[in-house]
Formats: C-alpha cells, structure tokens, sequence
C-alpha cells in the first residue's frame, strides 16, 4: 500500500512539473514580450516612467534570452526614452548606442536612423551642437537612401536647427527650404520648418520678415500646443519687436510667454528677453530683478535634476529589484524542472558526506592539540607585531602634529607680514591722496592758477584719479588674497553692515591701532574711536568680547 502511495506521489509531481514547464513556454511567447512593450510604451506615454521601465526591462529580459532582435531593438530604444525623460542623458545614452548596434547588426536601416535621431537629440539638449549635427547627418543620410520622404524633411528640420545652434543661418536656412515641400502634408513638422527660417531672419537682421510670418503662422496654425509652437511664435515676435527697439510691444509678447507657464529652459530665456527690454526702456531695476529671476530660475533647474536624479536612483533600484526577481523566478524554474534529480543528488551528497565526516573527525582528533598550538603562537606573534605598529604609528603621529603645528606658525606669520605690507600700502595711499589734495586745494587758491584754463582742467583730471572707491576695491581684492574667505563669512554673519562698515572691520583685522585707522579714513582719533563702538554695537557684540579677537574667530 505504502509503495503504491510512493509511485502515486511521484506521478503526481512528474504531472505537475510538465505541466508548470508548458505554462512557463506559454509565457515565453514573442506575443507575451510585445504585450509587455506596448504596456511600457504606454506607460511612457503618460510619464509613469517607473511603471515602463519595469514592463521594458521585462520584455529586454525575455527578449534576449530568446534572442529576439526587434523585440530587443524596441525594449532597448523605449527604455532610452524614458531615461531621457528622466534627464538623466548618460544613461539614455548607453541603451540608444546598445539599440544602435543591435540595428546595425540584425536588424535594417529604418531602426538604425531612428536611434541616430535619438541619439542626437540628447546631444541638441546638451547644447553639444556639432555631434547632434552628426548624428542627424547620419539619419538624415539613411532617410534619403531609403526615399522616406518625411522622415528626410523631419531630419533636415533637426538639421537646421542644429546649424542654427552653431551660428550658421545660410545653412539653417537652406535646411529648412528643403524640409518645406517634403513637410506639406504634416503641418505640426512643417510649422517648425518655418519658424526655424524665422529664426534665421531674425540673425540676419530681417525682423520685420520674421515678425510677419510669425504672425500668420499663429492666425493659419490648427494645433498651437503642439510642441509648444505658440509659445516660439510669440518668442520670435517679441525679439522682432526687441530688434526694432519697441519695447512695450517686445514686453506684451513675452508676458505672453509666461503665461503660458513655459518648461525652464524656455523661461530662463523670457527671462532674458526681458531683461534686455527693461535695458532697453533704461528701467535698470526691473532689468536687474529679471537677471536675478534667470539666477532663480536656473537654480530651480537644478533642484529639479537633484530630484530626478534622487527618484532616477528609486527608479534604478526599483529595476534592480525587479530584474533579481526576474532572476530568482528564472532560477526557481529551473529549480523545480530539476526538482527529482536534485534530491537523488542530495542523498548522493549526503551519503558521501556522512563519510567523510566520520573520516575527517578521526584526523581531526589528531591534528587537534598541533593546531591549538600553532594558533596560539600566531596569536603571540600577531600581538607583538600590532604593538610594534601601534608604538610607530603613535611616533609617526606626533611628528605629523610638530610638523603641521610648524606650518601653522608659519602661515600665521605669513598672512601677518602680508597683511601689515598691506596696511602700510593702504596708508601709504591714503596719505598720498590727502597730500595731493591739500596741494590742489591750495593751487586752487591762487588767481594765476584760477586764471589758467588748461592747468584747472588738469587739476580736474587730478581730482578724477583719486578715486577712494578704485582704491578700495584694489584693497578688497589683495585682502581676500591674502584672507581668503574672510569678507564672505563677515557678511554672511552680519548682513546689516554697511561698506564703510566692512571697511573699518577690514582695517581693525589687519591689527591698525586707532591712529592709522583715522589717517586711513581722514578723521579724528575720537571719531575713530566712536566708529568702532557703532560697529561693535550693531553687530550685537557683548562688551567683554575684543572686536579684534572675535574677527580672527571667524577665519
């Protein structure tokens, strides 16, 4: 009864093995893995870039196991795009050059020049021009040899564009008439076309040209969202106007652009715009505001990466998870389709292990009390030879600590000696500006000086030259060679100071005593004096705390 069960129970799991392994040939199917493709592409689409690269990292797995070219070719040029979407270019571009080269070996030139469009358009976004041209070129070659007729007019467009990045509008521009007729019939391709001519009016001075075509194409344009045509009609506009110096007309297209909510890159350029329009308008302020909002914006940008980079890396490890399950349910497969001889080979294993046990236990037993003693003599060695290296390390440390307490003795006397150079030069200059003064006033003074045209308009461009400011700045640059960083933390901490504030301080952290800060400064000692109260006060010092002591604490 007993041995009936047995053969029963092995049937049974003979059954099911077959079974489990028809489902998992099922699985294999090339219909399963363009399933797979279409979900990622899907998923692409509406920006669940985790979600695709799951799904497209499931069909290149099952893909290359079967060796499936295009299946390969698809998973590996979608997986690119969402990385590319990730604005993480490197990576992209690693799965673009993989699907390039599978094009190029198994596959045909249709996959081969739409990979090399992919591959230049992550060099146009690095602004890497004459690689993105040569990689368009590459395309662009491909197309006509294959007499794809829109495929050649959407390269020449990416081609002028590119040329356009490098500054040569001829050639932009005779991309661009080649694209038109090619484009007729696609107007969201033909539309770029056109407004890449705009922009090589607009470089060579044609901006009543680019302004009117600009115009019509917003009035006879059916979808102007798509690919943001709008928003680079109104940008070709408002530099028209810029050009024209029409200012209020620039200033009403590109309000129009940031209405729209434009991608960063596209605001940092608006910003630009108007900035160049408030210049224009001699409306520094705003000007100004608007080069800081291009600081902001940029500095945004860059957040942004720092977060996608941060959810790139969840996304890699999320794939790396999923590829290990992957392999673990491979290796389960292939666990449970040798299942039966696998536990022959164990009880094989065990036998001969048992063996070998009781064998290895009887010379062991002998070996026991010789490698007792060798480890114990080891020990004794290892222990002298640690104590050895801890009592040179401790030597080595403490002539590390003489030799770097000497450096700093040094480099204190160093910046003490250029910073006393730079006090006496800074008194120096003082004095020379105030006796060349005292000279001119008294020249002044007198009526055949008073009477002569050409001397007062020397001693006017005398005047001209002793520019306490010019010397100020040639003090500040020398200083903060001298003490780097210094003026940055002090403004850091008190943000309240003023530059005669700043000033003052630089003089007391050179160590001038009272009397050369108020030669340097043309005033009284007591006035001197008072000044450094103000200062101490505003900058909220305690009285027990030397002024000079706590400016060296912050080095």
């Amino acid at each position: 009864m007993s041995k009936n069960k047995c053969k029963l129970r092995f049937l049974t799991l003979v059954a099911l093995l077959f079974l489990q392994n028809y489902a998992i040939a099922q699985g294999d199917s090339q219909a399963t893995c363009d399933a797979l493709i279409e979900k990622g592409k899907a998923a692409l689409n509406k920006h669940q870039n985790s979600n695709s690269l799951q799904l497209l990292t499931g069909a290149l797995t099952l893909a290359k196991k079967n060796n499936w070219s295009r299946q390969q070719f698809l998973a590996l040029n979608n997986i690119g795009a969402n990385y590319y979407m990730l604005l993480e270019y490197g990576e992209a571009l690693n799965y673009y050059l993989e699907a390039y080269t599978l094009a190029i070996k198994r596959l045909g030139t249709k996959e081969e020049m739409t990979v090399l469009n992919n591959i230049a358009i992550l060099y146009f976004e690095e602004e890497d021009y004459s690689k993105a041209n040569d990689y368009f070129k590459r395309a662009y070659i491909i197309a006509k040899e294959r007499k794809d007729t829109v495929k050649i007019g959407m390269y020449a467009v990416n081609l002028g564009n590119s040329a356009n990045g490098t500054g040569d509008y001829n050639l932009g521009r005779a991309y661009f008439n080649e694209a038109l007729p090619l484009l007729a019939h696609k107007e969201e391709f033909l539309v770029l076309a056109k407004i890449g001519i705009c922009v090589c009016d607009l470089n060579e001075g044609k901006s009543e040209t680019a302004k009117k075509t600009a115009e019509q194409l917003l009035k006879t344009t059916k979808n102007l969202d798509s690919n943001e045509i709008e928003i680079l009609l109104y940008s070709v506009i408002a530099r028209a106007y810029l050009d024209e110096n029409k200012f209020d007309n620039a200033k009403l297209y590109v309000d129009k652009i940031l209405a729209k909510d434009p991608n960063p890159k596209m605001k940092i350029d608006s910003y630009g715009l108007m900035s160049l329009i408030h210049f224009g308008k001699k409306n520094y302020e705003a000007a100004f505001q608007y080069k800081d909002s291009i600081i902001k914006t940029n500095q945004n940008l860059n957040k942004d990466k720092d977060n996608k980079l941060y959810e790139n890396s969840k996304v890699k490890l999320g794939i790396v998870n999923y590829k290990n399950q992957l392999t673990a349910n491979e290796a389960k497969r292939i666990d449970e389709r040798k299942i039966f001889y696998s536990i022959i080979a164990g009880i094989l294993i065990i036998v001969i292990s048992v063996i070998w046990v009781l064998r290895s236990l009887s010379i062991k037993h002998k070996q026991k009390k010789a490698i007792a003693e060798r480890d114990r003599q080891i020990l004794e060695l290892e222990l002298i030879k640690k104590n050895n290296e801890s009592l040179q390390f401790e030597k080595e440390c403490s002539e590390n600590k003489t030799i770097l307490l000497s450096e700093q003795e040094r480099l204190k006397k160093e910046i003490e000696l250029k910073n006393r150079k730079l006090s006496v030069k800074a008194l120096y200059l003082s004095g020379r500006n105030h006796m060349i003064e005292n000279i001119l006033s008294e020249l002044s003074r007198l009526a055949q000086v008073s009477k002569n045209n050409v001397l007062i308009t020397q001693m006017e461009s005398l005047k001209s030259h002793l520019d306490l400011n010019n010397d100020w700045n040639d003090f500040v640059t020398h200083f903060e060679e001298v003490n780097q960083g210094f003026l940055n933390a002090l403004k850091a901490k008190h943000t309240n100071l003023s530059v005669n504030d700043i000033r003052y301080i630089s003089y007391i952290y050179m160590n001038l005593n009272n009397k050369e800060i108020a030669s340097m400064l043309n005033i009284s000692q007591d006035s001197s004096r008072k000044r450094k109260e103000r200062i101490t006060s505003k900058m909220e010092l305690p009285d027990s705390v030397n002024l000079y002591d706590y400016l060296a604490s912050l080095d």
